[in-house]
């Protein structure tokens, strides 16, 4: 199951070949399953791709077997999968959070990469399961298989999530409601810099993160001939970027800040009419993320009016730091000593490399509302960092995976 979902690598908001097998896995077992939009809020979505590269990989998935069925509930991105379950008699419910997506990275042909040498590697050119989310989704569905019996008391709720990558998928779930009844939460990564067999019931140092795409709109004119009739789009984007990156650090936490594309121009003797710029801004503290999302916004409408420019700024991402409820943190771990493989506990992976996760709008909707929730760490070594053409999973760390993940829900229920 895992190398399947690897061969087909969708990243975010077109993953409709993936959510629709986790459709058919789950109705099979028995669960009530709710996707496309009656599972997400479609204005809360955000960095959606355009509408042709949608309907491109929606005709990819259709080409590729997909039931036609299900992914036209899922067409135009919607591509969330939500699967309930409820046992024997009342209780909580446990909600379990796994993400689907892949990320646009070329994977390694190279003769020592794993996937490459066993004939699972990427089919989809220049797209790839580069940090894991291929193994994600089959732990989820493996759990589901597990808790199919109905022998518990209370209610089990799989949320399989689109577009982590850039932090862009959960919060239209959470606004869909889609956790207000959870009393616990469940969120788990599978590696991070974490060796096989060992287990961190926690995780602390995630970034509040704000992504942003800026526009700049000129005028275009001959660069010999008449250069002062245009107003030069790239260079009002030139003058942001510098101005970005020499935004302060701050005392009062970690930050960090990034242009991580410029774009624009067609020829070397054209006045650029057009830039665009991806901007990210990162600190452990979400009110200084807020004070330098407010900064660069500052920058990018003062650089545009250098230049005469016009000019508007597209949210497409967002995190918030991560807050674990240590009773949670405990109880993973006194599950994970009981499951053969896990041979080291920690009850927090503290590191600022973990990055961002939109999983914090799913924990803090389920804190506010008086539950409890973590994001654990489950180690597999791995041959390349996340994100790298050369990305592994050791794929014994799938099979105790999800008996750990039985074994917290059936204690939890």
């Amino acid at each position: 199951m895992r190398r399947d979902f690897h061969r087909h690598p969708e990243i975010g908001f077109t993953e409709f070949r993936t959510a629709s097998k986790v459709v058919e896995r789950l109705t099979c077992l028995g669960y009530e399953v709710i996707y496309g939009q009656d599972a997400m809020d479609g204005k809360s979505r955000r960095g959606l791709p355009s509408d042709e590269v949608l309907e491109s990989c929606f005709n990819r998935a259709l080409k590729d077997g997909t039931n036609p069925e299900i992914i036209e509930k899922m067409r135009g991105g919607y591509t969330a999968v939500i699967g309930v379950l409820k046992g024997k008699a009342d209780g909580p419910t446990v909600a379990f959070r796994f993400d689907m997506d892949a990320l646009p990275v070329c994977e390694s042909a190279e003769v020592d990469h794993i996937p490459n040498v066993e004939g699972f590697r990427s089919e989809y050119e220049g797209n790839m399961h580069a940090c894991g989310h291929d193994g994600h989704t089959t732990i989820g569905l493996g759990l589901a298989e597990k808790l199919a019996d109905q022998q518990f008391a209370g209610t089990v709720k799989f949320i399989f999530q689109p577009a982590e990558e850039g932090v862009r998928g959960a919060y239209s779930i959470v606004q869909k409601g889609m956790l207000d009844d959870v009393d616990y939460l469940f969120c788990q990564h599978l590696g991070t810099g974490v060796p096989l067999g060992e287990f961190h019931g926690g995780s602390t140092g995630f970034f509040a993160s704000t992504k942003l795409s800026a526009h700049f709109r000129g005028v275009s004119s001959h660069a010999g001939a008449s250069p002062e009739e245009g107003r030069n789009a790239l260079l009002g984007a030139a003058t942001a970027l510098l101005n970005i990156h020499a935004i302060p650090r701050f005392s009062s936490g970690t930050t960090r800040i990034n242009v991580g594309v410029l774009e624009g121009g067609t020829a070397a003797n054209i006045i650029p009419d057009y830039a665009k710029m991806v901007i990210e801004t990162r600190s452990i503290s979400e009110e200084v993320n807020e004070e330098l999302e407010k900064r660069v916004r500052d920058i990018v409408k003062h650089s545009a009016a250098m230049h005469e420019l016009e000019f508007e700024i597209e949210m497409i991402g967002k995190a918030i730091p991560i807050r674990c409820d240590q009773s949670l943190v405990d109880l993973a771990i006194e599950e994970a000593k009981q499951v053969d493989g896990f041979t080291s506990f920690k009850p927090f992976r503290e590191s600022g490399s973990i990055g961002s996760e939109d999983a914090s709008f799913m924990i803090e909707r389920v804190q506010k509302n008086g539950g409890q929730a973590t994001y654990m760490v489950i180690g597999t070594d791995i041959p390349a960092p996340h994100h790298h053409p050369k990305f592994d999973i050791q794929e014994e760390v799938l099979p105790r995976s999800v008996e750990l993940l039985n074994r917290i829900a059936r204690r939890m229920l």
